[in-house]
């Protein structure tokens, strides 16, 4: 059966049932059968469509999709906030609204919207809404629109049977229901893992998926066709940021040779997905507060590399005075504290001066010219002959390099280094200005 079937059947009055995945995504013929040829109720008809889903999330992804998709100059509204939405629709007309029962419950009681007067009802996955605490309201407001054209988006049909029997009888149902000849379930089509992630966070959660399954070649499915990259060696992971239909997530697992596949879904979505994947697991993603862990352990990491492989002497003399004053795992706090803090003109933290006894080189070799501090040490040493007592803290920047040296050598260096080559680059030197 076509898309022209469920037209035909809307018109003579009788109700449609889509058999698809709970995504908005996977029911894109829905907008066929709201177009702007279909029947209205007479003058004042506010609404082309009401939209009755599982929850405020899934309101937006509606109204989203409708406004994208739906007839030109059509506007579409999700029921986030009742206060705004009673403004809305008493103050700006509207064709598509969709919100949560709850929420269009309290607006029929309020008088805000009239059911009477909407020309198509779409109850989204009744699954997910015929729990008791829906129930109730969910049958008051198919009551109140009983002349409404009825579209019905199901997973399963066949376990909706006294609610179709109440509200979509004789329905005509487009699809195939997932049941086999003898009207059995069908089994599972794989093992997957699951997590339940927000939509608009996905492309940040695949970041951590990766993380988690330590995956290199990762097959990622947005929707659209199912096809690897010709030539390519197979995934090590399948990750779909949709969710797919039966014969989609066959396809994936096809194509993923055998490839651990994870699911990105929305907490109502998960029944559905246990109706098509077994065993199904979850899969812990790091929150913040690991990333954080994470962080800091990573600090932790560079600190004890500094200190294993670098003179910080100098530095340790210029804090002398602050670790006779204060615990050191406080001095050591307060710099990291003074590291993260922007300077009072916006700009990177000030640098710190020279250790007592240490005067600072300005050499033009820098970061951009492949050079670094071993190269300089090579240099001072064997060109200038400095003893490596004498050398301090340096300093490589992108066009420069700062070098502290004694005091007393400090002339020395000057001469020494200037005219010398480092990295194909002629070195001038001199003593380092207040930058």
């Amino acid at each position: 059966m076509t898309v022209a079937d469920a037209k035909a059947a809307l018109d003579r009055g009788r109700p449609v049932v889509l058999v698809r995945p709970p995504a908005v995504e996977q029911a894109a013929e829905l907008w066929a059968l709201i177009t702007p040829e279909t029947p209205g109720l007479g003058p004042g008809v506010g609404l082309r469509a009401l939209i009755i889903c599982a929850d405020d999330a899934s309101a937006a992804e509606w109204a989203a999709a409708a406004q994208a998709a739906a007839a030109p100059g059509w506007r579409a509204h999700a029921v986030a906030g009742l206060a705004r939405a009673r403004r809305l629709l008493t103050d700006r007309p509207m064709e598509i609204l969709a919100g949560a029962v709850a929420s269009l419950a309290a607006l029929v009681e309020r008088a805000v919207l009239k059911l009477d007067r909407v020309a198509s009802v779409v109850v989204a996955w009744p699954e997910t809404l015929v729990a008791p605490e829906h129930a109730a309201a969910l049958d008051a407001l198919l009551a109140e629109a009983r002349d409404a054209r009825r579209i019905v988006l199901s997973w399963n049909p066949g376990a909706l049977g006294d609610f179709l029997e109440r509200h979509a009888r004789r329905a005509l149902v487009i699809g195939t229901p997932p049941v086999s000849d003898t009207g059995a379930p069908l089994p599972p089509v794989c093992a997957a893992r699951y997590a339940i992630v927000p939509s608009f966070r996905r492309s940040v959660a695949v970041r951590d998926a990766l993380d988690a399954l330590n995956a290199m070649r990762p097959l990622i499915w947005d929707g659209g066709p199912i096809a690897p990259a010709a030539g390519t060696p197979p995934p090590d992971a399948v990750l779909c940021l949709r969710l797919p239909s039966r014969d989609e997530l066959r396809g994936l697992a096809v194509a993923g040779a055998g490839a651990p596949v994870t699911v990105f879904v929305t907490a109502v979505q998960l029944t559905y997905l246990r109706t098509i994947v077994a065993p199904l697991t979850p899969l812990p993603l790091p929150g913040a507060a690991e990333r954080a862990l994470d962080r800091a352990e990573e600090l932790r990491t560079r600190v004890a590399a500094l200190l294993e492989t670098e003179n910080v002497e100098p530095e340790l003399a210029l804090l002398t005075p602050l670790l006779e004053r204060y615990d050191p795992a406080e001095v050591a706090a307060a710099l990291l504290r003074m590291s993260h803090r922007p300077s009072a003109t916006g700009g990177s933290p000030p640098a710190i001066a020279a250790a007592p006894g240490r005067t600072k080189i300005f050499v033009n070799v820098g970061k951009k010219d492949r050079a670094g501090p071993k190269d300089l040490v090579g240099a001072l040493i064997r060109e200038v002959g400095l003893e490596k007592t004498a050398l301090g803290k340096i300093e490589v920047r992108e066009t420069f390099s700062v070098v502290e040296v004694a005091a007393g050598e400090a002339e020395r260096v000057v001469r020494g280094l200037t005219g010398v080559t480092i990295r194909g680059r002629r070195v001038a030197a001199r003593l380092d200005r207040e930058r």
